[in-house]
């Protein structure tokens, strides 16, 4: 079975960012306790005037990787996932999701 792999783009309500980030990394250590999951992080643009990066001062980029989609499925309904997305969904503008497996 292939690997997975989640970028996850939160655009975050002005001026909320460390809110959300506060309440995202406190849920942390129960997701990584899940199975399969091997990776999930919080990540922020970093500027490097590299073109052709775009920045984004109020998006959160998650990077998750899971042993399998049945994984990431069960991740999704967790009750501490439920639990999480009822404390940030007033904090959040919109989220994009691109979930990948390698070539």
């Amino acid at each position: 079975m292939k690997v997975i792999n989640v970028i996850a783009s939160i655009y975050i309500k002005e001026l909320r960012k460390q809110e959300f980030i506060e309440i995202f990394k406190a849920n942390i250590p129960n997701v990584l306790n899940e199975k399969g999951c091997v990776e999930y992080v919080p990540t922020i643009d970093f500027l490097t005037n590299l073109p052709p990066q775009e920045l984004n001062e109020n998006a959160v980029t998650i990077i998750e990787k899971w042993t399998s989609f049945e994984d990431l499925q069960a991740h999704l309904a967790a009750p501490h996932m439920i639990a999480y997305k009822d404390k940030v969904k007033d904090l959040i503008e919109k989220v994009s999701l691109k979930i990948l497996t390698a070539a």
